[in-house]
């Protein structure tokens, strides 16, 4: 018989597990759900620490006969269910991580915790315990959809304070604990995906690989941030997959999709590279519009080759110089989603930079951006310049995903900056098959703009995946190419 302890996230308890709970048991399993210490009503003693929610795990651990224990942590619960983990690694066959980041040694809860009020707290009153949200706020610990109103309310009623030092206390892993094999559960609706992760791993970046190990698995949930208030039924049926073994299995591509050829034959065209700026001068004398294009990302520091070497990239600035304009591509400084104000600096000095080259007619720009570069139009739309005759975004992310943790008030709101986007002319290259979690947000973006005027032109391709430009080469994707490009160079008279 397989017995699940399954440990709750941030300000809950055992009880938020009831309903998964009731279904495992049906099938036959042991359920324990943790109410760990603090999280019962009663007030916590000052040194409650992240080493004491591990011993409670591993309390009940010890206390279990059955042959197969599953650990399951949501959110913050997957710390003291790893801490757990790597002290008893004889006894767990498996630790299911949903809805959370994987942490690492010496990692704080706090680091993987993406409310920002959280952190502010923190910050300003070091050693008491965090309230939790209030009622209607809890979406800043993550994406409440598909929760039932019913349920909201008993989050609300029920939540306690955490305690301080359960965040900020060090996680301690052994070796031991790699062999112990691990299942991700990702919830689409709070920003994660398997086709998000696969994109990730294609980056090459090194501290990824261990998702391709043989006893690690995924899973995803097509819902927000409480799958157990959700998608009660749904759930329980991952975890006992995951307990069987089952699973989506993470494979390193031997040439990663963004290394792959550009879908358009476009003829070979010399470069002008200037620090992270790269330039590709039409036939046609000086001067002549611009096309920026600013890649997605993070893209990992040490992942080499750079995007502005990436195939694809290096087609739209051919592409563009071919047909009359300046096509420039720009390496920026999106290594982590904490680095968008270095991103947008850096693509702020880039422009400037083109502008002033004589042979660029500063007057006639386009910034055109990809992915989750997209977040980084925000700027633009929000105070477009003169100079700026257009804005592209292909397949781009135009919200903070709910699990980022991006301030309410943050800057990097296209949805929202599209409402002062004026007549500035915006060329959105719209994929039919995009991941759920990104096209919500596109969505949310053209009933932004739609409601308040603005000029927004939408280049659709049916067929087309996020990043088709390597990966869907057709007829039906080179045609949606070449038409976005027009559009584009249009709107700066070319």
């Amino acid at each position: 018989m397989t017995a699940f302890i399954l440990v709750s996230g941030l300000h809950t308890g055992g009880w938020i597990w009831r309903e998964v709970a009731d279904r495992l048991t049906g099938s036959g399993a042991e359920v324990h759900p943790v109410t760990l210490t603090g999280m019962d009503g009663a007030s916590a003693a000052s040194g409650t620490g992240l080493d004491t929610h591990v011993q409670d795990v591993v309390r009940v651990i010890d206390g279990l006969d059955a042959p197969e224990i599953v650990l399951v942590g949501h959110c913050y619960g997957v710390h003291p269910a790893l801490g757990a983990a790597a002290l008893r690694p004889d006894r767990v066959a498996r630790v299911v991580c949903l809805d959370t980041a994987m942490p690492q040694d010496g990692d704080p809860a706090a680091k993987l915790v993406p409310s920002p009020a959280v952190h502010a707290h923190l910050a300003e009153r070091p050693g008491l315990p965090v309230p939790a949200p209030a009622a209607g706020g809890w979406d800043v610990l993550g994406s409440t959809a598909g929760v039932p109103a019913e349920a909201l309310a008993e989050l609300a009623r029920r939540a306690v304070p955490q305690p301080a030092g359960t965040l900020t206390q060090p996680l301690h892993l052994s070796e031991a604990l790699t062999t112990v094999p691990t299942t991700g559960v990702l919830c689409t609706g709070n920003g994660s995906s398997i086709a998000m992760v696969e994109a990730l791993l294609g980056l090459g970046d090194p501290r990824l690989l261990a998702l391709t190990a043989p006893g690690v698995t995924f899973f995803e949930l097509d819902t927000g941030h409480w799958p157990m208030l959700s998608t009660p039924d749904p759930l329980a049926g991952v975890l006992l997959g995951a307990a069987a073994g089952e699973g989506h299995r993470m494979t390193a591509p031997e040439l990663p999709a963004h290394l792959r050829p550009f879908l358009l034959d476009v003829p070979e065209r010399a470069r002008e590279r200037v620090g992270n700026v790269d330039l590709y001068f039409p036939d046609e004398p000086g001067p002549r519009p611009a096309v920026v294009f600013v890649h997605g990302g993070p893209v990992p520091r040490d992942v080499g080759p750079t995007p502005r070497d990436w195939p694809g990239y290096v087609g739209y600035a051919r592409h563009v110089a071919e047909l009359g304009a300046v096509g420039v591509m720009v390496d920026h400084g999106l290594h982590d989603l904490a680095d968008y104000p270095v991103a947008a600096s850096d693509i702020a000095a880039a422009v400037e930079r083109v502008r002033a080259d004589p042979r660029v007619d500063a007057s006639r720009v386009a910034l055109w951006f990809f992915s989750a570069g997209g977040l980084l139009c925000a700027d633009w739309l929000a105070n477009p310049p003169s100079w700026l005759r257009c804005v592209g975004a292909t397949y781009p992310i135009l919200a903070p995903m709910p699990n980022w943790g991006f301030p309410a008030d943050s800057r990097f709101r296209p949805v929202e900056a599209v409402r002062s986007a004026g007549d500035l002319p915006v060329v959105l290259t719209r994929v039919g098959q995009e991941r759920a979690e990104i096209a919500a947000t596109v969505a949310e973006f053209l009933a932004s703009a739609s409601a308040s005027g603005a000029c927004v032109d939408v280049v659709d391709i049916p067929s087309a995946h996020h990043g088709f430009e390597t990966v869907d080469v057709n007829d039906e994707t080179r045609a949606g190419v070449r038409e976005a490009a027009r559009a584009v160079l249009g709107r700066l008279g070319v």
